[in-house]
């Protein structure tokens, strides 16, 4: 069973991610001022986050706070307090994880068909080259 993840939030997000978390939390005037302080001590860094900017467009956008972070997908699991809401979501995603079950037994089916359907194609390749040998052999004698 695999897991449904967001691969923009990681599980266990490192500095870079949480700086750059911090810093879109605080909008683009953190942004620039990060830039300007990485170029007034060293310049590559300001250069680097210029870049950066520009390239995942927060330069340009009306905001750079993210409509979705990592601390949202956490509560998703959590009970609401609606009882029957909570059944639901439980009968749901057992029917889901045996639907997926289900489909991975049938992808497995349908491969073995046609490893099988390929071999067979290959023993009868063989068996006719076999046979034609043998018709050239007594043909020849």
């Amino acid at each position: 069973m695999t897991t449904l993840s967001d691969p923009v939030a990681p599980t266990h997000p490192g500095w870079l991610y949480r700086a750059e978390a911090w810093l879109d939390h605080k909008g683009k005037g953190a942004w620039i001022a990060a830039m300007v302080l990485g170029f007034v001590f060293f310049w590559p860094v300001g250069l680097a986050l210029l870049a950066y900017m520009i390239w995942s467009k927060r330069m340009f956008s009306k905001s750079c706070r993210r409509s979705k972070t990592w601390r949202s997908h956490a509560t998703a699991m959590t009970p609401s307090g609606n009882s029957a809401f909570d059944a639901y979501k439980a009968d749901t995603l057992a029917r889901l994880e045996r639907e997926q079950h289900d489909f991975e037994a049938f992808l497995e089916r349908l491969r073995e068909a046609k490893d099988k359907a390929e071999f067979d194609q290959f023993m009868d390749e063989r068996a006719r080259a076999a046979r034609e040998e043998e018709n050239d052999k007594d043909g020849d004698a």
